[in-house]
């Protein structure tokens, strides 16, 4: 597999969320773990315009893809 161009770290901040490496702990911590019918983008945790990130990246393959990834394994 691939390393992701963008960081968790970099995710968070695209997010507006807290990037430091605790609060990325913290926020899994409270969110997991997600049903596995329940993709990323469609969590509770997201605002509207998080969601909308998250699902388009996926959508369109972007360079956050392997991130966002990363992220939803995590939260599994």
């Amino acid at each position: 597999m691939e390393n992701p161009i963008h960081s968790m770290s970099a995710l968070f901040d695209q997010l507006g969320l807290d990037s430091s490496t605790a609060s990325i702990d913290e926020f899994i911590s409270q969110h997991r773990p997600l049903q596995q019918a329940t993709l990323l983008h469609q969590a509770s945790c997201w605002s509207p315009s998080q969601a909308s990130f998250l699902q388009q990246i996926k959508q369109d393959d972007a360079d956050w893809a392997g991130v966002a990834d990363q992220l939803d394994t995590l939260l599994r």
